[in-house]
């Protein structure tokens, strides 16, 4: 039986400011078209940092399931307006694959950021983008979770709701590991660890979090 192994859950969350929100008059949301382009360009600069930070470091391809999966996570944030790895009711972006493709192992590995921004100017998708992977590179641990050389896949996920945009990036290895022998029960075991929330207040530029999520091959 694959066992979804949450042991080693390492959760980083940074300080976040409590200056007072400006009164923001609203505008029109985003639309799809910028987010995905906000998404493309995240990928590029993770991309490039990547790289920078580790030379030997495995190219990073897009993958529809994982884009999948970082969507739907942005945009439950979005709607539920909290900020963290688990939603309010304990589903992850392990469980939104797992529930998708009981197949899934291997290592998958999180980030995640809230950017505000003012919707009468709308989303300036380049200078946002650097907004959300400096969050990242301005922490340890983010920086050491999307430059871990094993991932080879990666997809980014944004969503909006009035004046802040939330962005999932996910990274993927199946480590090598062999495909598991058809008809393995899927991973989720009772004594799994799904993770504490991390819920942050929303005030001016909220911090990113990481959680590289092990998954073990059938019998480990």
């Amino acid at each position: 039986m694959r066992i979804v192994a949450f042991a080693l859950l390492l959760l980083a969350c940074a300080a976040c400011t409590s200056a007072p929100r400006p009164v923001i008059h609203a505008g029109p949301p985003p639309n799809p078209q910028t987010l995905s382009a906000l998404e493309i360009r995240i990928y590029d600069l993770v991309q490039n940092e990547r790289h920078r930070i580790d030379p030997d470091a495995k190219g990073l391809m897009l993958d529809s399931e994982l884009i999948g999966a970082a969507r739907k996570h942005s945009l439950d944030m979005a709607e539920r307006n909290y900020l963290g790895h688990a939603s309010p009711s304990g589903e992850t972006t392990a469980t939104i694959i797992m529930d998708e493709d009981a197949q899934f192992q291997g290592l998958l590995g999180e980030n995640i950021a809230l950017v505000h921004f003012s919707p009468q100017d709308g989303i300036d998708v380049d200078g946002m983008a650097h907004q959300f992977v400096a969050l990242w590179l301005k922490s340890p641990k983010h920086r050491d979770n999307l430059s871990v050389p094993v991932y080879d896949r990666t997809g980014v996920g944004a969503a909006a709701k009035g004046d802040a945009v939330y962005v999932t990036q996910l990274f993927a290895s199946d480590m090598g590991l062999p495909p598991p022998p058809s008809g393995a029960a899927d991973g989720r075991s009772g004594n799994a660890d799904s993770g504490a929330q991390a819920g942050i207040p929303q005030t001016g530029t909220a911090p990113a979090s990481a959680v590289p999520v092990p998954v073990a091959a059938p019998g480990r």
